[in-house]
Protein backbone atom coordinates (compact mmCIF):
# COMPACT_ATOMS: atom_id res chain seq x y z
CA UNK A 1 0.00 0.00 0.00
CA UNK A 2 1.55 3.36 -1.09
CA UNK A 3 2.19 5.62 1.85
CA UNK A 4 2.28 9.89 1.49
CA UNK A 5 4.03 11.58 4.49
CA UNK A 6 3.00 15.71 5.37
CA UNK A 7 3.26 17.97 8.60
CA UNK A 8 -0.73 17.51 9.17
CA UNK A 9 -3.48 15.08 7.35
CA UNK A 10 -6.85 17.07 7.69
CA UNK A 11 -10.24 14.54 7.41
CA UNK A 12 -12.67 16.79 5.82
CA UNK A 13 -12.81 19.76 3.84
CA UNK A 14 -15.72 21.93 5.32
CA UNK A 15 -15.06 25.07 7.70
CA UNK A 16 -13.28 23.97 10.33
CA UNK A 17 -10.98 21.58 7.70
CA UNK A 18 -10.41 24.00 5.46
CA UNK A 19 -9.54 26.90 7.35
CA UNK A 20 -6.77 24.83 9.29
CA UNK A 21 -5.57 23.67 6.19
CA UNK A 22 -5.23 27.58 4.52
CA UNK A 23 -3.98 29.01 8.13
CA UNK A 24 -1.17 25.80 8.91
CA UNK A 25 0.16 26.30 4.80
CA UNK A 26 -0.05 29.84 5.30
CA UNK A 27 2.53 28.96 8.36
CA UNK A 28 4.87 26.50 6.06
CA UNK A 29 3.77 23.20 6.93
CA UNK A 30 2.91 20.61 4.35
CA UNK A 31 -1.12 19.73 4.22
CA UNK A 32 -2.78 17.34 3.09
CA UNK A 33 -6.78 17.86 2.68
CA UNK A 34 -9.22 15.18 2.51
CA UNK A 35 -13.01 15.41 1.52
CA UNK A 36 -15.47 12.86 0.05
CA UNK A 37 -17.72 15.34 -1.24
CA UNK A 38 -17.67 18.75 -2.22
CA UNK A 39 -14.61 21.20 -0.39
CA UNK A 40 -16.62 23.94 1.57
CA UNK A 41 -18.85 21.36 3.54
CA UNK A 42 -22.44 21.51 4.82
CA UNK A 43 -22.03 25.41 5.53
CA UNK A 44 -21.03 26.14 1.67
CA UNK A 45 -23.36 23.54 -0.14
CA UNK A 46 -26.28 22.57 1.90
CA UNK A 47 -26.13 25.00 5.28
CA UNK A 48 -25.16 28.65 5.91
CA UNK A 49 -24.46 30.30 2.15
CA UNK A 50 -27.72 28.65 0.33
CA UNK A 51 -30.32 29.22 3.29
CA UNK A 52 -29.41 32.81 3.52
CA UNK A 53 -29.43 33.15 -0.14
CA UNK A 54 -33.11 31.70 0.41
CA UNK A 55 -33.87 34.44 2.81
CA UNK A 56 -32.70 37.07 0.90
CA UNK A 57 -35.21 36.08 -1.91
CA UNK A 58 -37.71 36.16 0.93
CA UNK A 59 -36.87 40.01 2.36
CA UNK A 60 -37.32 40.91 -1.64
CA UNK A 61 -40.48 39.30 -1.83
CA UNK A 62 -41.55 41.11 1.20
CA UNK A 63 -40.26 44.18 0.32
CA UNK A 64 -42.13 44.30 -3.11
CA UNK A 65 -45.10 43.01 -1.10
CA UNK A 66 -44.91 45.78 1.47
CA UNK A 67 -43.63 48.56 -1.03
CA UNK A 68 -47.44 50.13 -1.59
CA UNK A 69 -46.46 51.32 2.53
CA UNK A 70 -43.67 53.11 1.68
CA UNK A 71 -45.29 54.79 -1.20
CA UNK A 72 -43.64 52.27 -4.23
CA UNK A 73 -45.61 50.45 -6.59
CA UNK A 74 -44.82 47.14 -6.52
CA UNK A 75 -46.37 43.41 -5.59
CA UNK A 76 -45.33 40.16 -5.62
CA UNK A 77 -46.59 38.18 -9.27
CA UNK A 78 -45.32 34.90 -7.96
CA UNK A 79 -42.33 33.26 -7.07
CA UNK A 80 -40.14 31.40 -9.23
CA UNK A 81 -38.15 28.60 -7.54
CA UNK A 82 -36.39 27.39 -10.63
CA UNK A 83 -35.07 31.01 -10.84
CA UNK A 84 -34.83 31.44 -6.96
CA UNK A 85 -32.41 28.08 -7.10
CA UNK A 86 -30.29 29.59 -9.91
CA UNK A 87 -29.54 32.61 -7.73
CA UNK A 88 -28.98 30.46 -4.64
CA UNK A 89 -26.87 28.13 -6.93
CA UNK A 90 -24.94 30.79 -8.50
CA UNK A 91 -23.76 32.20 -5.33
CA UNK A 92 -22.51 29.18 -4.05
CA UNK A 93 -20.84 27.96 -7.57
CA UNK A 94 -18.64 31.33 -7.01
CA UNK A 95 -17.65 30.67 -3.67
CA UNK A 96 -16.51 27.17 -4.21
CA UNK A 97 -14.58 28.38 -7.07
CA UNK A 98 -12.55 30.98 -5.04
CA UNK A 99 -12.55 28.32 -2.43
CA UNK A 100 -10.83 25.59 -4.66
CA UNK A 101 -8.28 28.31 -6.14
CA UNK A 102 -7.65 29.18 -3.03
CA UNK A 103 -6.68 25.58 -1.69
CA UNK A 104 -4.67 24.76 -4.74
CA UNK A 105 -2.80 27.96 -4.85
CA UNK A 106 -1.19 27.20 -1.13
CA UNK A 107 0.33 23.62 -2.28
CA UNK A 108 -1.60 22.18 -0.22
CA UNK A 109 -2.44 18.33 -1.58
CA UNK A 110 -6.09 17.85 -1.86
CA UNK A 111 -7.68 13.89 -1.78
CA UNK A 112 -11.35 13.34 -2.70
CA UNK A 113 -12.43 10.32 -1.26
CA UNK A 114 -13.68 9.07 1.76
CA UNK A 115 -11.31 8.88 4.74
CA UNK A 116 -11.33 6.39 7.45
CA UNK A 117 -8.99 7.69 10.20
CA UNK A 118 -7.09 3.82 11.71
CA UNK A 119 -4.61 6.11 14.05
CA UNK A 120 -2.52 6.82 15.61
CA UNK A 121 -1.57 9.35 12.78
CA UNK A 122 -2.83 7.70 9.48
CA UNK A 123 -5.54 8.51 7.46
CA UNK A 124 -6.68 5.81 4.49
CA UNK A 125 -8.31 7.08 1.54
CA UNK A 126 -9.15 4.71 -1.25
CA UNK A 127 -6.25 2.06 -0.36
CA UNK A 128 -3.89 5.21 -0.10
CA UNK A 129 -2.14 5.37 3.24
CA UNK A 130 -1.45 9.21 4.14
CA UNK A 131 0.39 9.50 7.58
CA UNK A 132 0.79 12.81 9.82
CA UNK A 133 2.56 14.16 12.50
CA UNK A 134 -0.53 15.47 13.45
CA UNK A 135 -4.22 14.58 12.30
CA UNK A 136 -7.25 16.93 12.32
CA UNK A 137 -10.69 15.03 12.68
CA UNK A 138 -13.14 17.64 10.74
CA UNK A 139 -16.00 15.44 9.17
CA UNK A 140 -18.91 17.57 10.46
CA UNK A 141 -22.43 16.86 10.63
CA UNK A 142 -25.96 15.33 8.90
CA UNK A 143 -29.39 16.21 9.63
CA UNK A 144 -30.72 14.85 12.43
CA UNK A 145 -33.96 12.30 11.98
CA UNK A 146 -36.25 11.17 15.33
CA UNK A 147 -36.52 7.34 15.75
CA UNK A 148 -39.19 5.56 13.72
CA UNK A 149 -39.28 8.77 11.34
CA UNK A 150 -38.05 7.86 7.69
CA UNK A 151 -36.96 10.84 5.82
CA UNK A 152 -38.60 10.72 2.14
CA UNK A 153 -41.02 11.70 0.29
CA UNK A 154 -43.03 14.59 2.23
CA UNK A 155 -40.79 14.36 4.96
CA UNK A 156 -37.58 16.28 4.50
CA UNK A 157 -34.79 17.63 6.02
CA UNK A 158 -33.33 20.84 5.44
CA UNK A 159 -31.15 18.86 2.51
CA UNK A 160 -33.99 18.48 0.72
CA UNK A 161 -35.51 21.84 1.25
CA UNK A 162 -33.22 23.68 -0.69
CA UNK A 163 -33.65 21.98 -3.94
CA UNK A 164 -37.40 22.32 -3.64
CA UNK A 165 -38.74 23.58 -6.98
CA UNK A 166 -42.02 24.60 -5.74
CA UNK A 167 -43.50 26.07 -2.72
CA UNK A 168 -45.38 23.76 -0.78
CA UNK A 169 -48.72 25.35 0.41
CA UNK A 170 -48.73 24.43 4.24
CA UNK A 171 -45.83 23.00 5.64
CA UNK A 172 -45.29 21.93 9.20
CA UNK A 173 -42.39 22.10 10.17
CA UNK A 174 -40.80 19.93 13.22
CA UNK A 175 -38.31 22.08 15.44
CA UNK A 176 -38.11 25.46 16.25
CA UNK A 177 -34.05 26.21 16.65
CA UNK A 178 -32.26 28.33 14.07
CA UNK A 179 -32.86 25.99 11.07
CA UNK A 180 -36.36 25.86 11.93
CA UNK A 181 -37.59 29.31 12.40
CA UNK A 182 -35.16 30.06 9.42
CA UNK A 183 -37.50 28.01 6.86
CA UNK A 184 -40.55 28.60 8.62
CA UNK A 185 -39.79 32.63 7.55
CA UNK A 186 -38.85 31.64 4.31
CA UNK A 187 -41.76 29.81 3.11
CA UNK A 188 -43.75 32.42 5.19
CA UNK A 189 -42.44 35.09 2.75
CA UNK A 190 -42.99 33.09 -0.03
CA UNK A 191 -47.15 32.86 1.15
CA UNK A 192 -46.96 29.31 2.56
CA UNK A 193 -49.29 28.20 5.11
CA UNK A 194 -46.94 27.37 8.03
CA UNK A 195 -46.66 25.81 11.65
CA UNK A 196 -43.49 24.93 13.81
CA UNK A 197 -44.05 23.06 16.58
CA UNK A 198 -41.18 22.54 19.09
CA UNK A 199 -41.32 19.79 22.10
CA UNK A 200 -39.66 22.70 24.49
CA UNK A 201 -41.32 25.60 25.91
CA UNK A 202 -40.75 28.48 23.43
CA UNK A 203 -39.19 28.71 19.95
CA UNK A 204 -35.13 29.34 19.90
CA UNK A 205 -34.75 27.95 23.57
CA UNK A 206 -30.91 28.44 23.63
CA UNK A 207 -31.51 31.98 23.04
CA UNK A 208 -32.16 34.30 25.94
CA UNK A 209 -36.06 34.18 27.41
CA UNK A 210 -36.45 37.76 26.07
CA UNK A 211 -35.57 36.47 22.58
CA UNK A 212 -37.85 33.99 21.94
CA UNK A 213 -40.72 36.03 23.76
CA UNK A 214 -40.00 38.90 21.10
CA UNK A 215 -39.57 36.24 18.33
CA UNK A 216 -42.71 34.95 19.13
CA UNK A 217 -44.73 37.82 18.77
CA UNK A 218 -43.33 38.81 15.20
CA UNK A 219 -44.22 35.18 14.00
CA UNK A 220 -47.70 35.65 15.33
CA UNK A 221 -47.79 39.18 13.16
CA UNK A 222 -46.70 37.14 10.52
CA UNK A 223 -49.64 34.63 10.90
CA UNK A 224 -46.72 31.98 11.52
CA UNK A 225 -48.41 29.24 14.04
CA UNK A 226 -46.02 28.33 16.72
CA UNK A 227 -46.57 25.46 19.07
CA UNK A 228 -44.49 25.00 21.35
CA UNK A 229 -44.30 22.73 24.72
CA UNK A 230 -45.85 20.03 22.16
CA UNK A 231 -44.12 16.58 20.90
CA UNK A 232 -44.56 15.03 18.12
CA UNK A 233 -45.83 11.19 18.22
CA UNK A 234 -45.89 10.68 14.48
CA UNK A 235 -46.71 11.52 10.81
CA UNK A 236 -48.05 9.57 7.89
CA UNK A 237 -47.92 10.26 4.02
CA UNK A 238 -50.09 9.93 1.42
CA UNK A 239 -49.74 11.21 -2.22
CA UNK A 240 -51.95 13.90 -1.74
CA UNK A 241 -50.43 14.83 1.88
CA UNK A 242 -49.09 14.24 5.21
CA UNK A 243 -50.66 14.28 8.64
CA UNK A 244 -48.26 15.50 12.06
CA UNK A 245 -49.50 14.01 15.13
CA UNK A 246 -49.18 15.55 18.47
CA UNK A 247 -48.95 14.37 21.67
CA UNK A 248 -51.89 16.12 22.94
CA UNK A 249 -54.31 14.57 20.15
CA UNK A 250 -54.14 16.97 17.62
CA UNK A 251 -53.39 16.24 13.50
CA UNK A 252 -51.98 18.79 11.41
CA UNK A 253 -52.45 18.80 7.71
CA UNK A 254 -49.07 19.48 5.43
CA UNK A 255 -47.99 18.89 1.91
CA UNK A 256 -44.74 19.00 3.77
CA UNK A 257 -43.10 18.48 7.15
CA UNK A 258 -39.89 19.78 7.40
CA UNK A 259 -37.78 17.75 9.75
CA UNK A 260 -35.52 20.30 11.68
CA UNK A 261 -34.54 18.61 14.89
CA UNK A 262 -30.95 19.65 14.76
CA UNK A 263 -28.07 18.28 13.44
CA UNK A 264 -25.71 14.86 14.37
CA UNK A 265 -21.93 14.55 14.22
CA UNK A 266 -21.00 12.86 11.37
CA UNK A 267 -18.47 10.45 12.76
CA UNK A 268 -20.12 7.11 12.27
CA UNK A 269 -17.65 4.73 9.53
CA UNK A 270 -14.68 6.90 10.06
CA UNK A 271 -13.06 4.51 12.17
CA UNK A 272 -12.37 7.08 15.38
CA UNK A 273 -14.04 4.34 17.94
CA UNK A 274 -11.65 2.15 16.49
CA UNK A 275 -8.66 3.76 16.91
CA UNK A 276 -9.23 4.93 20.22
CA UNK A 277 -10.57 8.37 20.10
CA UNK A 278 -12.61 9.21 23.33
CA UNK A 279 -16.47 9.59 22.15
CA UNK A 280 -19.63 10.34 23.63
CA UNK A 281 -22.69 10.24 21.91
CA UNK A 282 -21.19 10.22 18.72
CA UNK A 283 -19.43 13.81 19.47
CA UNK A 284 -15.53 13.21 19.29
CA UNK A 285 -14.41 14.84 23.29
CA UNK A 286 -11.64 17.25 23.51
CA UNK A 287 -9.60 19.72 26.09
CA UNK A 288 -9.71 23.49 25.49
CA UNK A 289 -6.83 22.98 22.96
CA UNK A 290 -8.89 20.92 21.03
CA UNK A 291 -6.33 17.69 21.59
CA UNK A 292 -8.16 14.62 21.77
CA UNK A 293 -7.01 11.83 24.19
CA UNK A 294 -4.52 10.49 20.90
CA UNK A 295 -1.10 12.49 20.73
CA UNK A 296 -1.03 14.43 18.18
CA UNK A 297 -4.83 14.08 17.17
CA UNK A 298 -7.53 17.24 17.23
CA UNK A 299 -10.89 17.74 16.14
CA UNK A 300 -12.39 20.82 15.39
CA UNK A 301 -16.53 21.91 14.33
CA UNK A 302 -19.65 20.14 14.72
CA UNK A 303 -18.23 17.09 15.60
CA UNK A 304 -16.66 18.67 19.18
CA UNK A 305 -19.65 19.03 21.92
CA UNK A 306 -20.82 23.07 21.01
CA UNK A 307 -22.27 25.16 19.43
CA UNK A 308 -22.43 24.03 15.81
CA UNK A 309 -21.51 26.86 13.72
CA UNK A 310 -19.45 27.92 10.72
CA UNK A 311 -17.71 30.64 12.16
CA UNK A 312 -16.78 28.38 15.47
CA UNK A 313 -15.30 25.51 13.26
CA UNK A 314 -13.44 28.18 11.03
CA UNK A 315 -11.92 29.60 14.35
CA UNK A 316 -11.20 26.46 15.91
CA UNK A 317 -9.27 25.13 12.25
CA UNK A 318 -7.34 28.25 12.45
CA UNK A 319 -6.36 27.51 16.44
CA UNK A 320 -5.47 24.31 15.96
CA UNK A 321 -3.27 25.09 12.77
CA UNK A 322 -1.30 27.91 15.17
CA UNK A 323 -1.20 25.72 18.12
CA UNK A 324 0.63 22.89 15.75
CA UNK A 325 2.88 25.18 14.61
CA UNK A 326 3.89 26.29 18.18
CA UNK A 327 2.64 30.20 18.59
CA UNK A 328 0.24 28.90 21.50
CA UNK A 329 -2.87 30.66 20.54
CA UNK A 330 -5.24 31.44 23.17
CA UNK A 331 -8.15 29.37 23.51
CA UNK A 332 -11.42 29.72 22.05
CA UNK A 333 -14.27 31.27 25.20
CA UNK A 334 -16.98 29.44 23.84
CA UNK A 335 -19.66 32.19 25.07
CA UNK A 336 -17.83 34.86 23.09
CA UNK A 337 -18.90 33.13 19.42
CA UNK A 338 -21.85 35.21 18.17
CA UNK A 339 -25.11 33.40 17.07
CA UNK A 340 -27.43 34.28 14.87
CA UNK A 341 -30.35 33.37 13.50
CA UNK A 342 -31.30 34.94 10.36
CA UNK A 343 -35.28 34.52 10.25
CA UNK A 344 -37.51 37.54 9.85
CA UNK A 345 -36.69 39.39 12.60
CA UNK A 346 -32.97 38.29 12.86
CA UNK A 347 -32.02 37.18 16.61
CA UNK A 348 -28.30 38.13 17.50
CA UNK A 349 -26.42 37.44 20.43
CA UNK A 350 -23.04 36.74 22.26
CA UNK A 351 -22.36 35.89 25.75
CA UNK A 352 -24.52 34.53 28.38
CA UNK A 353 -28.02 34.75 28.61
CA UNK A 354 -30.05 36.37 31.72
CA UNK A 355 -30.34 33.27 33.36
CA UNK A 356 -26.76 31.78 32.91
CA UNK A 357 -25.59 35.19 33.78
CA UNK A 358 -27.26 35.07 37.38
CA UNK A 359 -26.12 31.46 37.92
CA UNK A 360 -22.74 32.44 37.24
CA UNK A 361 -22.48 35.97 38.94
CA UNK A 362 -25.40 35.79 41.62
CA UNK A 363 -26.41 39.13 40.69
CA UNK A 364 -27.46 41.13 37.26
CA UNK A 365 -28.32 44.22 36.16
CA UNK A 366 -30.45 44.08 32.76
CA UNK A 367 -31.71 46.91 30.73
CA UNK A 368 -34.12 46.72 27.38
CA UNK A 369 -33.70 49.27 24.54
CA UNK A 370 -36.62 49.29 22.49
CA UNK A 371 -35.66 49.85 18.55
CA UNK A 372 -38.72 51.92 18.50
CA UNK A 373 -36.42 54.84 19.34
CA UNK A 374 -34.17 54.09 16.94
CA UNK A 375 -34.21 56.11 13.63
CA UNK A 376 -32.80 53.46 11.09
CA UNK A 377 -34.83 50.83 12.32
CA UNK A 378 -38.24 53.04 12.08
CA UNK A 379 -36.64 53.82 8.52
CA UNK A 380 -36.82 49.64 8.19
CA UNK A 381 -40.30 49.28 9.48
CA UNK A 382 -38.95 46.77 12.19
CA UNK A 383 -39.80 45.99 15.83
CA UNK A 384 -37.77 44.51 18.27
CA UNK A 385 -35.27 45.62 21.05
CA UNK A 386 -31.51 44.96 22.46
CA UNK A 387 -31.08 43.40 25.85
CA UNK A 388 -27.82 43.89 27.99
CA UNK A 389 -26.73 41.53 30.93
CA UNK A 390 -24.38 42.98 33.09
CA UNK A 391 -22.53 40.93 35.98
CA UNK A 392 -23.19 42.48 39.27
CA UNK A 393 -25.89 44.67 41.06
CA UNK A 394 -27.46 47.80 40.08
CA UNK A 395 -24.88 50.67 41.43
CA UNK A 396 -22.02 48.05 40.94
CA UNK A 397 -19.35 48.13 38.56
CA UNK A 398 -18.95 45.03 36.28
CA UNK A 399 -18.69 43.96 32.28
CA UNK A 400 -21.20 43.47 30.07
CA UNK A 401 -21.57 39.32 29.60
CA UNK A 402 -24.60 39.10 27.30
CA UNK A 403 -26.13 41.18 24.25
CA UNK A 404 -29.54 39.93 23.07
CA UNK A 405 -30.86 41.74 20.33
CA UNK A 406 -33.89 41.19 18.27
CA UNK A 407 -35.14 43.37 14.78
CA UNK A 408 -34.43 43.18 11.16
CA UNK A 409 -30.49 43.08 10.58
CA UNK A 410 -29.87 42.94 13.77
CA UNK A 411 -27.20 40.61 12.84
CA UNK A 412 -25.15 42.78 11.78
CA UNK A 413 -24.28 44.19 14.50
CA UNK A 414 -23.42 40.97 16.32
CA UNK A 415 -19.65 42.29 15.15
CA UNK A 416 -19.82 45.14 17.73
CA UNK A 417 -21.40 43.05 20.23
CA UNK A 418 -18.76 40.87 20.59
CA UNK A 419 -16.23 43.43 20.90
CA UNK A 420 -17.74 44.14 23.81
CA UNK A 421 -18.48 41.26 25.60
CA UNK A 422 -14.89 39.58 24.62
CA UNK A 423 -13.03 42.77 26.30
CA UNK A 424 -14.95 42.61 29.06
CA UNK A 425 -16.18 45.98 28.50
CA UNK A 426 -18.47 47.97 31.22
CA UNK A 427 -21.16 50.14 29.88
CA UNK A 428 -19.60 53.24 30.72
CA UNK A 429 -16.37 52.08 28.33
CA UNK A 430 -19.13 52.02 25.31
CA UNK A 431 -21.59 54.96 26.25
CA UNK A 432 -18.86 57.22 25.27
CA UNK A 433 -17.97 56.03 22.13
CA UNK A 434 -19.88 58.11 19.09
CA UNK A 435 -22.18 55.76 16.42
CA UNK A 436 -23.42 57.02 13.32
CA UNK A 437 -26.59 58.36 13.11
CA UNK A 438 -29.28 57.29 11.72
CA UNK A 439 -28.07 53.48 12.33
CA UNK A 440 -29.18 50.51 13.97
CA UNK A 441 -25.29 50.52 15.66
CA UNK A 442 -26.87 53.48 17.31
CA UNK A 443 -29.42 51.03 19.40
CA UNK A 444 -26.05 49.31 20.93
CA UNK A 445 -25.00 53.03 21.92
CA UNK A 446 -27.85 54.16 23.46
CA UNK A 447 -28.48 50.69 25.30
CA UNK A 448 -25.43 51.24 26.59
CA UNK A 449 -25.65 55.15 27.55
CA UNK A 450 -29.00 53.72 29.54
CA UNK A 451 -27.29 51.13 31.41
CA UNK A 452 -24.44 53.39 32.32
CA UNK A 453 -27.20 55.70 33.97
CA UNK A 454 -27.47 58.27 31.24
CA UNK A 455 -30.73 57.35 29.14
CA UNK A 456 -31.20 59.82 26.27
CA UNK A 457 -34.40 57.95 24.72
CA UNK A 458 -35.20 55.26 27.17
CA UNK A 459 -37.07 55.60 30.14
CA UNK A 460 -34.24 54.01 32.15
Amino acid sequence: MAESAADLVILGGGSGGYACALRAAELGLSVVLVEKDKLGGTCLHRGCIPTKALLHAAEVADAAREGDQIGVKSSVAGIDMAGVNTYKDGVIARLYKGLQGLVSSRGITYVEGSGTFIGPNTVEVNGQRYTGRYVVLATGSYARSLPGLEIGGRIITSDQALTLDQVPKRVVVLGGGVIGVEFASVWSSFEAEVTVVEALPRLVPNEDEFASKQLERAFRRRKIKAKTGVKFTGAAQTDEGVTVNLENGESLEADLLLVAVGRGPNTAGHGYEDAGVKMERGFVITDERLRTNLSGVYAVGDIVPGLQLAHRGFQQGIFVAEEIAGLNPAPIDEAGIPRVTYCEPEVASVGLTEAQAKERYGEVQTLTYDLAGNGKSQILRTSGAVKLVKAGAEGTPGPVVGVHMVGARVGELIGEAQLIYNWDAHAEDVAPLIHAHPTQTEALGEAHLALAGKPLHTHG
